[in-house]
């Protein structure tokens, strides 16, 4: 009969030290994002790109999801990335819906312009 071991496999440490070298370069990167004062969409977009790089690679190494099987990987990422997908969509949308408002309604809230041709006498 042949032999199951149930060893759990082991990582090299020197990975972990990688990460976490890695982790503190992309903190130190976002930081400087704000020290720089960079602003508008650059600011953002760089800020979600090192909130993102970051996570990616606390999922991928110490939470082990880079040695897990390919079908687990996607059970959990996919519906993640659909969640990202669909507040892209929504910020998308309030920013229209946004606009919209601003262009209908006076600077005082809840006052709507009329065109004085339109009141009724």
């Amino acid at each position: 009969m042949s032999e199951v071991t149930t060893e759990e496999p082991s990582h090299p440490i020197a990975i972990y030290f990688w990460v976490w070298g890695l982790l503190f370069v992309l903190s130190a990167m976002s930081y400087m994002v704000d020290y720089v004062q960079f602003q508008g969409y650059l600011r953002w977009s760089l800020i979600l790109l090192f909130m993102f790089l970051k996570a990616g690679l606390i999922i991928a190494v110490f939470m082990h999801m880079r040695y897990e099987r390919l079908a687990l990987t996607c059970a959990i990422l996919i519906p993640m990335g659909c969640l990202l997908v669909l507040i892209g969509l929504m910020s998308f949308e309030a920013n229209h819906i946004y606009d919209t408002r601003g262009a209908y309604l006076d600077a005082a809230p809840g006052i709507m312009l009329v065109d004085e041709s339109e009141k009724l006498h």
